[in-house]
């Protein structure tokens, strides 16, 4: 039997047993994306999948630095940290391509910490699409600096003068992705042989960074692939004494890097985007998602921009978009409508940071295009030319640090409609406590601005 085959816990334990391992490695995606997981003995192993096991719940209370948020409700030293209960999901086996012969399953929250899991809150939207009639369907894109590093060595240089794994401005080389052709040939294996294959990948602007667009898949199925791509791309690069990074803005000298997504929804089998006789040939149903997209996306920023840092992407003239505004072939706007033909209409959803979650970045895309087709929101004439230089409408503002961003979720009626009360207060709580964990910090500006002349 094959990884990808498996789907139901019997096929799981089979596999298991058919490549006599003694250990697979579990894991559970935390609200920053980041997989918390251990190797499990193939007996517990088998009592998980029957009955689940016990996860401690500090993995939905704390940061992606393991600080313990003090603001949140649900897990503290309140509760002193009890156990909750996770699933395996058999269906989400794979290969892992650095350990061969050893194999991964991800899994979910259940009972309360359910309303807080990140897979949870995907998986209850792309069910509401489903209600709906509609399979969702997303293709990720992920842009990544990667240096010649350590993660020893970034720390002990502080950050500075690190050597990217190519110099200068070089968008699409050919020369470059031909002398470095053996990193690309592991990464691409790796990730065909963990089924989250790479449909194209190619330098893009800025020193060692590269572009991956990931295959289109099912949308939840699509997030398990780009939450393992961001991980597996990290271990391959460090096992080679190099670093990747998805953050969303290293440096002020380059481009941001993003985590585009582009999104689809079919019915029966047939796409339902496409419509030749309509103003770019768009379909009202079309029309009606990019306009929830677009309406709502001011008070769901939180979700796609989720880090402080991400806030220094989202500046005009670096490939980010900086409000609320859809183009047709627009590549300056957030939303970006591709016609194409019936298979390939979709919308790039362009805001989204490479460094968030994958699974609450898409709830975010897809929830909000459905609130648009309920409601019949109408997204008005697309931008032509070049947004940064066009007058927006202030609906069309966006949050301008993560502090506002989370404020706007906590009060937005339509996040508690599509996520649950549970969830936007603890996720908006979480943001919160990671830009004032960031105002603690003294920066190399400050201290250079200030320390001597003030």
């Amino acid at each position: 039997m094959e990884p990808r085959q498996v789907r139901t816990a019997a096929d799981a334990l089979k596999i298991v047993r058919q490549r006599g391992l003694s250990h697979v490695k579990v894991g559970v995606h935390d609200l920053d994306g980041v997989l918390r997981g251990k190797y499990l003995h193939i007996d517990k192993f088998k009592s998980a999948l029957e009955g689940g096991m016990g996860f401690c719940d500090v993995v939905l209370g704390w940061d992606s630095n393991d600080q313990l948020y003090d603001n949140v409700a649900y897990t503290g030293w309140h509760t002193a940290y009890p156990d909750a209960t996770v699933r395996i999901l058999p269906q989400t086996c794979r290969e892992i391509a650095t350990e061969p012969g050893n194999l991964m399953f991800l899994c979910e929250f259940t009972g309360p910490a359910e309303a807080l899991c990140p897979r949870a809150v995907l998986r209850r939207v792309i069910g509401r699409a489903n209600g709906l009639g509609y399979e969702v369907r997303v293709g990720f894109e992920y842009e990544f600096f990667v240096f010649a590093e350590t993660a020893h060595s970034i720390r002990e240089k502080g950050y500075r003068n690190l050597k990217p794994i190519s110099p200068g401005f070089f968008g699409y080389s050919v020369l470059r992705n031909s002398v470095l052709s053996d990193w690309y040939r592991d990464l691409l294996a790796l990730c065909e042989t963990m089924d989250m294959g790479i449909e194209g990948m190619h330098t893009e602007t800025g020193a060692g960074v590269l572009e991956a667009a990931l295959r289109v898949a099912e949308g939840l199925e699509a997030a398990d692939r780009a939450a393992l791509f961001k991980l597996f791309t990290k271990v391959l690069a460090q096992k080679r004494d190099w670093l990747a990074t998805f953050m969303a803005k290293w440096s002020k000298d380059w481009p941001g890097c993003g985590g585009h997504m582009h999104v689809s929804l079919w019915k029966d089998g047939k796409p339902v985007f496409f419509d030749d006789k309509a103003p770019h040939r768009m379909s009202r149903t079309f029309r009606q998602f990019v306009g929830g997209q677009q309406a709502l996306m001011p008070e769901l920023l939180g979700m796609v921009a989720s880090t402080v840092n991400a806030y220094r992407r989202l500046i005009p003239g670096f490939w980010a978009p900086i409000v609320s505004a859809w183009g047709v072939e627009n590549r300056t706007c957030a939303l970006r409508v591709i016609p194409g033909s019936p298979k390939s209409a979709r919308v790039e959803y362009r805001i989204a940071a490479a460094d968030a979650n994958p699974y609450l970045a898409l709830a975010a895309a897809v929830g909000s295009g459905l609130w648009g087709i309920e409601n019949r929101i109408d997204p008005g004439e697309p931008i032509a030319g070049n947004s940064y230089e066009k007058k927006h409408p202030a609906r069309s503002q966006l949050p301008h640090t993560l502090m506002e961003a989370a404020a706007r979720l906590k009060g937005s009626k339509a996040a508690r409609d599509l996520f649950g009360d549970a969830f936007v207060d603890h996720y908006s709580a979480t943001r919160e406590w990671e830009e004032r964990e960031f105002r603690k910090a003294i920066t190399e500006w400050e201290l250079d601005r200030y320390m001597e002349i003030i």
